[in-house]
């Protein structure tokens, strides 16, 4: 080790006087003294490529060297720097926005990786290197992007209104004292030693090991965390459950929060406001969501109010971006090895602003396919808004 210090300090001390050429042949000479293993010592105490010491060595094994040539490389040789404007306007033509749908852009079909451009000029008798490429589009402010999910297609004509109604509707609960809460279901994880999306810190080069296949078969079941946030106390409660989503499950899911947490901080409330999406086990169609509201209605003696998002809104719940993205964010990188460890994971989810998390397995066993005969919705005592009554309505208990 201390040779090798030596060997650094003396070409630290000498190579910055030597221009690249003289370089060449200094540090293939020292190579050739050390012997075996001396291209890789030299590339490595130096810091330079196995390509100048092979150059180098080939330089040194000619014979005949010509004269000195103060010019270190041959005329036209070295990476250009800049591409001229023609030549940009054709690598622009291939991923500018407006150039998608264009069945002549050679790389319509293709992904427009720095090689792929490289490839698709030298067709067109343009040489220009793919790290030229690179750089020339990080300086005109391109940059690698991914998809982002932002468009959601066709909406109501009635979408803002009815944001506006369910913001009047919340704050007026909250200045009357009674709880608001936002519910939805979590997208369905396989439980067992599967891949969880996301990093986690690990000592290098232990990254954990988990199956290559998300199979059913090699997983202890499903877990379907279904989530209430109460909105005025920055709490969530997630009821995990084993089965199926339905619409039993989702009230069952309100029941357990209402009995193990909110009758606690909301003792004195005789109303409950419920923001929902307007899809999945919470639908604003739902016969099946709607009966069994009125049976905890009638538990508690609560009025329930529902208001739903419009179509294609359900990110503007508010359970989406204070609630499972926490949760999301806390155990991304963990396999979801059992339920044991998913209970644990969501109920440690925790953030700056203070959002506590209580969860609990739910183990029933909940079915799909209940029917709720028209005669069994005649006795749903519901009331619709005047707008929209298929998204705002109030179930009222039933004496």
């Amino acid at each position: 080790m201390r040779e090798d210090q030596k060997l650094a300090d003396k070409l630290n001390s000498f190579l910055p006087y030597l221009n690249e050429g003289q370089k060449r042949i200094y540090l293939a000479t020292e190579a050739n003294y050390i012997g075996r293993g001396g291209k890789s010592k030299i590339e490595k105490i130096a810091g330079v490529s196995h390509n100048t010491i092979n150059r180098g060595l080939k330089e040194l094994a000619d014979d005949t060297p010509g004269r000195p040539n103060e010019r270190i490389r041959k005329e036209g040789g070295g990476r250009k720097k800049k591409i001229t404007p023609g030549i940009w306007q054709r690598i622009e033509a291939f991923i500018e926005p407006h150039q998608r749908g264009e069945p002549e852009s050679p790389l319509q079909w293709l992904s427009k990786s720095l090689r792929n451009i490289e490839a698709a000029l030298k067709k067109e008798g343009v040489t220009v290197s793919h790290r030229i490429i690179g750089e020339q589009l990080k300086e005109k402010g391109f940059s690698l992007q991914a998809n982002r999910k932002t468009y959601e297609g066709k909406g109501h004509a009635d979408r803002d209104v009815q944001f506006e109604f369910i913001n009047r509707k919340v704050k007026t609960y909250f200045a009357e004292n009674q709880p608001v809460i936002s519910v939805d279901a979590k997208k369905r994880e396989l439980v067992g030693n599967f891949k969880n999306n996301g990093a986690d810190w690990h000592p290098k080069g232990t990254p954990v090991d988990v199956n290559a296949y998300d199979f059913l078969t090699d997983s202890q079941g499903v877990a379907i965390p279904y989530g209430i946030y109460d909105m005025a106390l920055n709490k969530g409660w997630v009821n995990v459950g084993i089965t199926k989503d339905t619409a039993e499950f989702a009230v069952q899911s309100i029941r357990n929060w209402w009995y193990k947490m909110g009758v606690y901080h909301h003792s004195n409330a005789t109303s409950l406001l419920i923001t929902a999406d307007g899809g999945g086990s919470n639908s604003s169609k739902g016969k099946l969501w709607k009966y069994e509201l009125q049976q905890f209605a009638n538990e508690t003696g609560m009025s329930i109010a529902v208001t739903h998002f419009p179509p294609g809104t359900s990110k503007w719940n508010k359970i989406e971006h204070r609630l499972f993205s926490s949760i999301s964010k806390n155990w991304r990188g963990k396999p979801l090895v059992s339920y044991e460890v998913i209970v644990q994971l969501i109920k440690s989810t925790k953030t700056v602003k203070g959002l506590e998390v209580e969860c609990e397995m739910d183990k029933e066993a909940y079915e799909t396919g209940i029917n709720i005969t028209p005669e069994k919705m005649e006795e749903i005592s519901i009331e619709r808004s005047s707008f929209h009554g298929e998204w705002n309505y109030t179930i009222w208990p039933q004496t």
